[in-house]
């Protein structure tokens, strides 16, 4: 390890160690010394000449002669060694000769392999062909197969199609028919097909024979419904709906004979329907009961009082012609089944009639209410519903129900111009709101239409019967219509009635038509009132005529209801003013030197005196009041009582006008008390307290 080291620094330094004579004369240079010595710092060679501080020449011998020494060793150990390397030189020689021949074997073996590669490239190529060729047939043989299977018709299924029972197997094979006439007509390239060329003439003799059968199956349906007692509503469930694609297969492969079948049913059940509707109104007007009908108005068609003047007898069986009562019950009972003719003897207003024929003609067009009156042969048939499920076209059901609509309107032509009840028109307008309000329910809307029409059949009419009433109250003779009393009089009772009826109708179902017209029925009561009225000869009997009426008037108002609470304000004011005006009268007719004289000297408060009264002026008031205030006070009693026609209404009367007398003779009291010598009066006096006793006692009788 010392020798190798030595040699490594001879190696690296042996350049600078080297001297010879001429060295001190020449450059020498050290630029790259440091970094020498930096890098062997570490060996001992060095770090021992640094150290010791020997001579470099000296050095450079010594480490001359180690190289000699060294070169003479290696010299004599490869002459040592010479056999072996010869040898050595031989097998490396029989190597290379081997490595050629492996070397000659595998550049072979790559050639080999190189082809192999080659064909294993082509295969892969061919497979690929192959696989691609493969997909291509299997999609070739789908696709003719699906061909095959769509154009040919199989034996089973012609046998099917052309002998075979309709029904559901029927059915079936007409859908696999149609899937494959639609297949023919889908694609324009398969028609070009030489094969489907050999079948379609099979096939249009199959769909021939198809529509043929199908149409004449369901035609034959059709004729079965026209047979009197037919229930329509089971063959339209049980073979009709049932097979529905009958009717789906003629739509879409046979629209001549779709056109044919469906104007056979509009035909059909247009007769069936009439012939229905027809009977059961027919059957219903038997049980209509006549109610201001032209035959009631003595051939006089504008004059509704007509109906009074005959008496109140006669009035009685009229009563529903002015006054709601329970006639409203049908509003609440809207949704009710019809009336039943055969199974009903009682009669009913025409309303109820008309509820009934408009029920069922709802119950005809929708299935919300399935109901068959087997008794008499009326059904209700779901037709809409049927149609929008057999047919799928709503336009059917107009042409069906023509028949229908144009027997209910010929029906309604001939009625509403004989009804002159105005709250049975009202009650039909509300009727027919009610029903559409149903209908809208059901999310059905084919009687809208019918619905519109009616209500603007309805108003006109209405408005018609109402201007009559109206031109009735102000024309009519009110010397002829008196009765001799100042009970509420009958005819303004109906008037009352008639208002207060319509007041809740226009609550029920109005739309704003009706409230300038209830302002006109108001003003015509009170002309009317008025005008009879003035019969009376004296103002209080006028007065207390019209303060019955009024009174009248509220109660039936009570009657109607939170709706006629307007109206009612109304009349008690009037009945307030009144009832001050009439006081007044009953006083001044038995008090009335009393009443002059302190109205006229004495002021409300007693504070204000007009004129200064002597005792000649008192005394006779004084005297008269004091003898026969009693005789008075139970002379008004008995009048108030006789001839007020509500007993709580006598009461308030008679409270005001003892109220009033009260309050008049407080004044003549405090008017004696102020003059000179009135003293002498005192005598005379009835005492308050006298009077208030005696006025209690009334009150209590009362």
């Amino acid at each position: 390890m010392a020798w190798a080291q030595e040699q490594r620094i001879v190696e690296h330094f042996g350049r600078f160690l080297c001297f010879d004579e001429d060295s001190e004369s020449e450059d020498i240079s050290l630029d790259e010394l440091e970094e020498e010595l930096e890098e062997h710092k570490d060996y001992d060679v060095l770090i021992t000449i640094l150290r010791n501080g020997e001579k470099q020449r000296g050095l450079a011998t010594l480490v001359e002669g180690n190289l000699g020494h060294i070169e003479e060793s290696l010299i004599e150990d490869y002459i040592e060694d010479n056999d072996n390397l010869a040898l050595l030189h031989d097998q490396i020689h029989e190597c290379d000769i081997i490595l050629s021949q492996i070397g000659s074997l595998l550049s072979g073996f790559q050639a080999h392999i190189g082809s192999i590669i080659s064909e294993i490239r082509s295969l892969q190529v061919k497979s690929l062909d192959i696989s691609v060729q493969l997909k291509n047939r299997k999609l070739v043989e789908t696709k003719l197969a699906g061909f095959v299977e769509e154009i040919i018709a199989p034996p089973g299924l012609v046998d099917i199609l052309v002998s075979g029972e309709v029904n559901d197997g029927y059915a079936r094979s007409l859908e696999i028919l149609s899937k494959k006439l639609k297949f023919v007509q889908v694609n324009p390239l398969i028609n070009a097909s030489k094969a489907l060329n050999d079948i379609t003439q099979e096939l249009e003799r199959l769909r021939q024979k198809a529509l043929s059968k199908v149409s004449s199956h369901i035609i034959e349906i059709f004729f079965a419904m026209r047979k009197p007692g037919t229930n329509i509503q089971i063959l339209q469930q049980n073979l009709l709906q049932k097979h529905r694609y009958l009717v789906v297969f003629l739509k879409e492969h046979g629209s001549e004979t779709y056109g044919d079948l469906c104007a056979s049913y509009v035909d059909t059940m247009n007769k069936v329907l009439s012939t229905y509707f027809r009977v059961y109104v027919e059957a219903l007007e038997r049980l209509k009961l006549d109610i201001g009908v032209s035959s009631d108005l003595s051939g006089h068609d504008t004059s509704i009082t007509d109906i009074i003047t005959r008496g109140r007898e006669h009035l009685r069986d009229h009563r529903f012609m002015f006054s709601l009562g329970e006639r409203a019950n049908i509003l609440k009972e809207i949704d009710q089944p019809g009336l039943v003719p055969q199974v009903n003897s009682r009669k009913y207003p025409y309303e109820v009639i008309f509820r009934s024929i408009q029920k069922l003609l709802m119950d005809t067009a929708s299935s919300e209410y399935l109901s068959i009156l087997s008794r008499v042969n009326y059904c209700t048939i779901s037709e809409y519903l049927f149609i929008e499920a057999f047919f799928g076209e709503e336009s059917l059901f107009y042409q069906v129900f023509e028949g229908p609509f144009a027997v209910i309107d010929h029906h309604l032509d001939l009625t509403l111009p004989k009804c002159h009840d105005a709250v049975c028109l009202m009650l039909m307008i509300c009727i027919t709101r009610k029903h559409q309000l149903v209908m809208s329910n059901r999310q059905l809307p084919c009687l809208e239409n019918y619905f519109d029409k009616a209500v603007m059949y309805l108003w006109p009419r209405f408005k018609l019967v109402f201007d009559m009433y109206l031109r009735s109250s102000y024309q009519c003779d009110a010397k002829t219509l008196w009765i001799d009393g100042t009970h509420p009089h009958h005819i303004v009772r109906c008037y009352v009635e008639f208002t207060a009826s319509l007041v809740q109708l226009n609550a029920e179902c109005g739309d704003g038509q009706l409230d300038m017209n209830l302002e006109r029925l108001r003003s015509s009561i009170d002309g009317l009132l008025v005008r009879l009225a003035q019969n009376f000869t004296t103002p209080k009997l006028q007065h207390l005529f019209v303060l019955n009426n009024y009174d009248m008037a509220i109660s039936v108002l009570k009657e109607a209801g939170d709706e006629a609470k307007n109206l009612q304000r109304y009349f008690e004011d009037k009945l307030e003013s009144n009832m001050m005006t009439f006081v007044d009268d009953l006083l001044m007719e038995h008090f009335s030197d009393l009443l002059r004289f302190v109205r006229s000297r004495v002021s409300e408060d007693l504070l204000f005196y007009t004129e200064h009264s002597n005792i000649d002026e008192l005394e006779p008031v004084v005297k008269n009041f004091a003898m026969k205030w009693r005789s008075a006070l139970e002379i008004m009693h008995n009048e108030v009582v006789t001839s007020c026609s509500n007993l709580l209404s006598g009461m308030a009367i008679l409270k005001a006008a003892m109220a009033q007398l009260l309050n008049d003779y407080n004044r003549l009291s405090e008017c004696v008390k102020k003059i000179p010598a009135g003293s002498a009066l005192n005598r005379h006096l009835v005492s308050i307290t006298s009077i208030s006793y005696e006025i209690r006692k009334y009150s209590r009788a009362l």
